[in-house]
């Protein structure tokens, strides 16, 4: 059996993040979707909010479960008996990112590999730190991220919760 592990920080889940793990959901016996906690990045939604928006939007997949951790991705793949990491890539960047990353993954367990998948054309421009900027603004984000998503962020937004409207750290478009 291969499980894949697919880590991110997903503040917020986005279209794309959904577009990857559906086609790993496809290639892999089970997918664990990993919510990264990196203590030194300030997220808008709280690790279990991420896990709840993640859990009610994979739960069609039968094989996708999703799980907070707060170490190193390589040690959590060692923990669970995974041996493939997936990465998502936009462009060259991403790629360049990315390829280093897996080389100091696969210096730190040998047994993981690297699988990069290129982000569906579609998605190629959704980031989550450009969606949150926007709906921030109030800008029309409906087809970056799905409907429960964008609801959060409005609540986030417009409801009153002022931390979130300092800690963004968006600027203007």
């Amino acid at each position: 059996m291969t499980t894949a592990v697919f880590p991110g920080s997903f503040d917020p889940p986005t279209y794309g993040h959904l577009n990857i793990i559906e086609r790993a959901s496809s290639l892999f016996d089970s997918v664990d979707v990993l919510i990264s906690v990196n203590p030194d990045k300030k997220c808008l939604f709280s690790d279990q909010e991420r896990q709840n928006l993640l859990e009610r939007l994979t739960e069609k997949f039968s094989n996708v479960s999703v799980h907070i951790w707060n170490s190193l991705v390589v040690d959590y793949c060692r923990k669970s008996g995974a041996n493939v990491l997936i990465r998502g890539v936009r462009n060259a960047m991403d790629f360049s990112h990315e390829f280093d990353l897996s080389l100091m993954n696969k210096h730190l367990n040998a047994d993981v590999e690297t699988l990069l998948i290129p982000t569906d054309q579609k998605y190629f421009l959704v980031r989550s730190s450009s969606i949150k900027e926007a709906a921030r603004f109030g800008g029309d984000i409906s087809t970056m991220v799905p409907k429960i998503v964008e609801m959060e962020l409005k609540r986030k937004f417009f409801e009153g919760d002022s931390s979130a409207k300092e800690s963004s750290g968006a600027e203007a478009l």
